[in-house]
């Protein structure tokens, strides 16, 4: 585990801070390369801090905030502090404004410190965290009345100067992971597999289907075949189940926050591994 104070800058959907005991406890005792195709919001690996490390996701916002805050750690918190003085004559009306500057810049592929100060601002005041868009591609979450501080100038500096030793890519989970070989460590935070089965339609919307899934699955195997150590976590399902047979499993009772109804807030998640 790691000893410094870093910690995930933004709350993501799927984040794995409750199951990092699980996670740490089943981590290979050794390995060269660090991979996370699927950092989302990095709990994972700012535990960890591995010395080195390749992480990757598909949402080009998110990746843009990884990399201006390895690269501009000091504007991106002078940005996100003037944003909440800015707020605090009307903060509602200060954050709808703000998304429509944030969809502005997106649909110009605007990706900047701008963007990334905006997206962190955005992450602490929308709705559980979350990061939806509509059928255009614009960032849709309602406000939700938080008077916090958009992040901690300390933490932002901590984990910039953690990710210059880091690799940052964007793009497919599949092309992030050409490069691990026989040694390296891999830790799937995969997109979630449906808890039914009948709702995979509305997966799809979010880049993820059955295919994908998949996809990932033979991933795995490959990785398997190169001497790779591997760990997935996903939802407990006959599905997923199916797709990693004959893979080491731990079934982990799990808290799900964002769901709007409580009595379906806690469900069981499945760590995977190939050791």
């Amino acid at each position: 585990m790691n000893n410094t104070p870093i910690a995930p800058f933004i709350k993501w959907a799927g984040g794995k801070r409750q199951l990092l005991g699980q996670i740490c406890a089943k981590l290979p005792d050794k390995y060269n390369t660090y991979y996370e195709p699927f950092v989302g919001g990095g709990a994972v690996v700012f535990a960890l801090c591995p010395e080195r490390a390749v992480i990757n996701d598909i949402n080009p916002a998110l990746v843009n905030v990884y990399r201006q805050i390895k690269t501009n750690p000091e504007e991106m918190i002078a940005l996100v502090e003037r944003l909440d003085e800015e707020a605090a004559a009307d903060r509602k009306a200060c954050y709808y404004a703000r998304r429509e500057i944030y969809n502005g810049k997106m649909k110009k592929n605007e990706y900047d410190v701008e963007l990334a100060a905006l997206f962190l601002y955005m992450n602490k005041h929308c709705f559980n965290g979350l990061y939806r868009v509509n059928e255009k591609g614009y960032f849709n979450v309602p406000y939700n009345n938080s008077k916090a501080r958009s992040c901690s100038p300390e933490n932002i500096r901590a984990v910039s100067a953690y990710l210059k030793k880091v690799t940052i890519l964007e793009g497919d989970f599949q092309e992030a992971c050409k490069g691990a070989a026989e040694g390296d460590f891999v830790f799937f935070d995969s997109p979630y597999a449906p808890l039914n089965p009948s709702s995979f339609e509305s997966y799809t919307k979010e880049g993820f289907d059955v295919e994908s899934h998949r996809r990932l699955a033979e991933l795995f195997q490959e990785l398997t075949r190169r001497g790779c150590r591997c760990m997935l976590t996903n939802h407990n399902t006959d599905f997923i189940n199916e797709l990693y047979e004959g893979f080491s499993k731990e079934v982990v009772v799990v808290k799900r926050n964002i769901n709007s109804d409580a009595s379906k807030r806690v469900g069981e998640e499945i760590i995977i591994t190939n050791y």
